[in-house]
């Protein structure tokens, strides 16, 4: 095991070198010249022994460092340098979401101008019409893009992310159109940058499938790197030639609490599995047509019999919440499982029991007990249920039968 010594350790060992050398001990003064010399080379080594650790951790993956640092006048992130080695590139940056409102005309006259300025008032986030419209109907379309938020940003991520039906207003009155424009379609979801710890898992993964040809860690990979996306399972289809790749999303990115991707994510999906970063076909084998669908979730209802929280702070309603969130919780970190893809144990089996034994333990940690714990899939109850084709699963309905 490598272990740092102290300062005072390595001290020590300078003096003790020194004594053996000269045959004799040492003043016991602090201000010895061979004690003060010691401290000195104790620093130095001290030092080197730091500067060496750092450099072993440099060698893995899972401990290299995702800070910048200057090194022999080269600024590097020894993580990104990995990531570039690999192939996985840099870390995903934000994206600015971008959007197709409609436009009231007042008079059909001269154009709406690109760069105008829109604000959505609940968020405080900044839009800009991405290039000029004639106003030449009552209604026209504009695609507008998050360029700044209340934080200092740029207005990329999810806070620049709106739904069909929410109300921008321009940020100063002008000619010919009405103040308030409507979200219309949504073209591009704003997307957070990549996280160290997402990045470094992406990485890793990397590095345990490598691209194949063709293989199934390949189609993950290609469709991992759109950004908001979360999780990719390809499957062989059942028609010869074609291949199903089922695709989650993050909350933040679709706007789906469910991580169901929106029409534009699956699109970009389909376009990383087809095309490469240079837009040249190198990646799917030729023979193999793609299909890309949004995974399903599976919902599962628990009702509990006899729970008795009397003795709990807030009562049944905290217990009720607790429970809820923390089964919701292991549901969702359920996932189909892909011989030679999916890391074991195996996520993908649900089973009365298995819940259940959640359910008890989180009444057990908040104090309280529950007797029974029925599970039911589409209002039957159920055994055990095995994750298929791109299916995810949830906590449907909660309910205390008590």
């Amino acid at each position: 095991m490598i272990q740092q010594p102290t300062i005072q350790e390595l001290t020590d060992n300078v003096v003790s070198q020194i004594e053996g050398k000269i045959a004799q001990d040492v003043p016991l003064l602090p201000k010895a010249f061979i004690r003060v010399l010691a401290k000195a080379l104790a620093g130095v080594v001290a030092l080197l022994y730091r500067y060496c650790g750092w450099i072993l951790l440099q060698l893995f993956v899972a401990h290299a460092s995702f800070q910048e640092t200057f090194v022999l006048g080269r600024r590097l992130r020894p993580l990104v340098e990995w990531g570039r080695l690999i192939g996985v590139g840099d870390p995903r940056p934000a994206t600015q979401a971008e959007m197709v409102i409609d436009v009231e005309v007042e008079l059909q006259s001269g154009d709406l101008a690109g760069g105008s300025q829109l604000i959505f008032p609940a968020s405080g986030v900044l839009y800009q019409v991405v290039s000029a419209v004639p106003l030449t109907a009552s209604t026209v379309q504009a695609t507008i893009r998050a360029v700044s938020d209340q934080d200092g940003g740029d207005g990329s991520g999810a806070i620049g992310n709106l739904e069909p039906g929410d109300v921008v207003q321009f940020a100063n009155p002008l000619p010919n159109v009405a103040r308030n424009a409507t979200v219309v379609s949504v073209t591009t979801q704003g997307a957070n940058a990549e996280t160290e710890d997402a990045y470094r898992g992406r990485i890793i993964r990397r590095f345990q499938r490598r691209p194949q040809g063709g293989a199934y860690a390949d189609y993950q990979a290609w469709g991992e790197e759109v950004p908001g996306i979360l999780n990719v399972y390809p499957y062989t289809s059942a028609t010869p030639g074609e291949v199903d790749v089922y695709v989650e999303a993050t909350v933040e990115s679709s706007g789906d609490p469910d991580g169901i991707p929106t029409p534009a994510q699956i699109a970009a999906v389909k376009a990383s599995i087809e095309f490469d970063e240079a837009g040249l076909a190198s990646r799917r084998p030729v023979n193999a047509a793609v299909n890309v669908y949004p995974i399903t979730r599976q919902s599962f209802d628990v009702v509990l019999g006899g729970l008795d929280a009397s003795e709990v702070d807030g009562g049944e309603p905290a217990v009720l919440e607790a429970i809820e969130e923390g089964v919701d919780d292991w549901l969702r970190a359920r996932e189909p499982f892909l011989v030679g893809l999916t890391p074991l144990p195996r996520q993908d089996r649900i089973t009365q029991g298995a819940i259940a034994g959640v359910v008890m333990g989180i009444a057990e940690a908040e104090g309280a007990t529950v007797a029974t714990v029925t599970v039911e899939r589409n209002g039957l109850p159920f055994t055990e249920y095995q994750l298929a084709h791109g299916e995810k699963a949830k906590l449907g309905t909660l309910s205390n039968a008590s």
